[in-house]
C-alpha cells in the first residue's frame, strides 16, 4: 500500500444536526482535514444497514446501505424535502451520541415525505439504478417492506407464507409496491451520495478503505432470499451460529449468533456469492478490511440456542482456495487482512500466501513485562499499525483506566513519553514511527478523549456504536500534530512514478 497513513473515523461519528454522521458537508469537511494533514486514508466502519444492537457489523443486507446516513440537506436542496419538515423532529437530545431509537423514528418521518414529493417527480435515472441493482436491490426492498408489514418483527416469526422468497411470496409483495419503492428510493439516495463522497476524496489523493464484515445477520435479506448459502435445517433454521472462545474480552467467549455459511455449497459455485460481494464493495471502497479473516482459516461454530459459546468447536474454512478464486475472477486485491484473535501458524500461513498486510494493535504490545509481536521493534513491512480498533478503548481509556501501573510505566518508556504529552498524541507517535506501511490512527486518540467515547465494547449490547465528535472539536493543534508526526516519518504518501 505505500508508506502512507490515514484516520479510523466512521460516518456515524461525524457532526452535524441531524443525530447521526452523514454524507454531507462534514463529510466533506473531514476529507479536506485528511489533506490538510496530509493523510492518505479514510477508515470507515460498515455502511450498511443496522438491526439488532445498532451493531453495523449485524446488517439485514450483505449490499444495503444504511437510509440514516442521506445527507438530508441534500434532499432539501433537490426540492424533496422543505425546511418546515424539520421543524417536528426529535434526534436525540445529544450531539455526542447518537439516539437511535430517536432516529428509527424521526428519520423514518422525513424520508416518508421526500418519498411522497419523490413520487412525483422520479429522476431520470432512478430506473437505471433499480435495474443495474436489481440483483440485490429487489429482495432488499421486499424484505424490509415485509418487515415493516409484519411489525418488524424478524422474518422467521412471520406467517408461514412469507418466510422464503418464492414465486408464491412475490405474487403477495406486489400489493407493498409503495413500500418496495420507498426502500428502493432510500438506496439511490444513499449510492449516489455515497459516490460523490468518495469520487471528492479521491480526486484529493484520499482513498477509502471499507470495512467488511465476514458474516451477515441471521435476520438478513441472504438467510431468507438465499438460505442455501448457509448451515440449515430442513425448517430453515439454523444449524450452527458464529462467535468466538473465551478470550480476554469475555470469560465465556462471545455468542454473535450470525449463521455459519456452508461452504461446500460454496465451493461448488465457485464462491460466486463472495465474488459478487467483493466485487461489489470494491466499487465502493479503494480498500476493504476484512473483518475476522481468521475465521476464512478456522472458525468457531456454536450450536445454535447454545447457553454461551463455550459449548462451541473450531471448524476449517476454506482457506487459501476462496481467495484464489477471487483473484482469478478479480484480479489483485486490495485486502487487510484484520488477523486478531486467535494467532495460529495455519492463520499467518494463509495471510502470508495471500500476500495481505495484516493488522498491528499498539495496545496489545504492553504486558508490563514481556517483549511482544504488538510492539512497533517487531512489526514488518507489511502490516496497518493502530492504536486500537473500534474494539478497544481510547488510548487515554485504557491507560487511565484499564492499564495496570506496570503496563503504564512500560508505554512511558518505550515511548519516550514526557509528562505533558497525552497518551493518544504518545501512542500516535509509536504507530507513525513503527516500520508498518501504513498506520491508521484513531480518531478519538487524536483528540485525547476518555473511554466515554469508545465506540463498541464486545460481547456486550447497548449503549455501543454511538460516539459522535463535537462540532469544531478539530483544533490548529490536532492538525500540526498529525501533519507533524506524518512528515516527521516519511508517510506522506508519493506515488511511484
Amino acid at each position: 500500500m505505500g508508506r502512507a497513513s490515514g484516520v479510523l473515523m466512521a460516518v456515524s461519528s461525524l457532526p452535524n444536526s441531524y443525530g447521526i454522521g452523514t454524507f454531507g458537508k462534514e463529510a466533506y469537511d473531514f476529507i479536506d482535514f485528511l489533506v490538510r494533514t496530509k493523510q492518505r486514508y479514510w477508515q470507515v466502519l460498515p455502511l450498511t444497514t443496522t438491526s439488532y444492537g445498532d451493531s453495523p457489523y449485524q446488517s439485514f443486507s450483505a449490499a444495503a446501505g444504511s437510509p440514516y446516513y442521506i445527507d438530508l440537506k441534500d434532499l432539501e436542496r433537490l426540492g424533496y424535502l422543505k425546511s418546515d419538515d424539520f421543524e417536528d423532529i426529535f434526534f436525540g437530545t445529544s450531539k455526542t451520541c447518537v439516539d437511535y431509537g430517536a432516529l428509527f423514528v424521526n428519520h423514518r418521518r422525513l424520508l416518508n415525505r421526500a418519498f411522497d414529493r419523490f413520487m412525483q417527480d422520479i429522476p431520470n435515472d432512478f430506473e437505471k439504478f433499480c435495474r443495474d441493482q436489481a440483483e440485490w436491490l429487489d429482495p432488499y426492498a421486499e424484505f424490509m417492506s415485509l418487515k415493516e408489514e409484519f411489525g418488524h418483527k424478524a422474518y422467521w416469526e412471520w406467517p408461514n407464507l412469507y418466510q422464503q422468497r418464492n414465486e408464491t411470496t412475490a405474487k403477495e409483495i406486489k400489493k407493498l409496491q409503495k413500500s418496495v419503492l420507498y426502500h428502493k428510493m432510500t438506496q439511490y439516495f444513499f449510492f449516489t451520495q455515497w459516490a460523490k463522497v468518495k469520487s471528492y476524496a479521491n480526486k484529493r489523493g484520499v482513498l477509502i478503505i471499507g470495512d467488511l464484515p465476514i458474516y451477515v445477520s441471521r435476520d438478513s435479506v441472504e438467510m431468507w432470499a438465499q438460505p442455501e448459502l448457509f448451515k440449515i435445517n430442513e425448517t430453515g433454521r439454523p444449524i450452527a451460529v458464529a462467535g468466538t472462545p473465551p478470550d480476554h474480552f469475555s470469560s465465556t467467549g462471545q455468542y454473535w449468533g450470525n449463521p455459519i455459511y456452508n461452504w461446500e455449497y460454496m465451493k461448488k459455485s465457485h464462491y460466486s456469492w463472495w465474488v459478487w460481494r467483493v466485487k461489489t464493495n470494491l466499487e465502493m471502497f479503494d480498500v476493504l478490511r476484512i473483518d475476522h479473516f481468521r475465521g476464512f482459516e478456522a472458525y468457531w461454530e456454536i450450536p445454535y440456542g447454545a447457553t454461551d459459546a463455550r459449548e462451541g468447536k473450531w471448524m476449517k474454512g476454506p482457506d487459501l482456495e476462496l481467495f484464489k478464486e477471487l483473484e482469478k475472477q478479480l484480479g489483485k486485491l486490495p485486502i487487510i487482512a484484520e488477523d486478531l484473535g486467535l494467532f495460529t501458524p495455519e492463520l499467518i500461513a494463509m495471510r502470508e500466501k495471500t500476500g495481505f498486510p495484516g493488522m498491528k494493535i499498539l495496545q496489545y504490545g504492553f504486558d508490563g513485562k514481556y517483549d511482544s509481536r504488538d510492539l512497533p521493534h517487531n512489526y514488518t513491512a507489511n502490516t496497518i499499525a493502530y492504536v486500537g480498533t473500534h474494539d478497544n478503548p481510547t488510548a487515554r481509556g485504557w491507560y487511565e483506566t484499564l492499564a495496570t501501573d506496570r503496563e503504564r510505566e512500560q508505554a512511558d518508556i518505550y515511548l519516550h513519553r514526557s509528562k505533558d504529552e497525552p497518551i493518544g498524541e504518545a501512542l500516535s507517535r509509536g504507530i507513525a514511527a513503527s516500520v508498518s506501511d501504513t498506520c491508521i490512527h484513531t480518531m478519538q486518540d487524536l483528540l485525547g478523549l476518555d473511554d466515554s467515547a469508545r465506540m463498541n465494547v464486545p460481547a456486550t449490547v447497548g449503549g455501543n456504536w454511538c460516539w459522535r465528535m463535537k462540532q469544531g472539536a478539530i483544533t490548529r493543534h490536532t492538525e500540526d500534530f498529525l501533519r507533524t508526526i506524518t512528515e516527521m516519518y516519511f508517510r506522506v504518501y508519493i506515488e511511484e512514478k
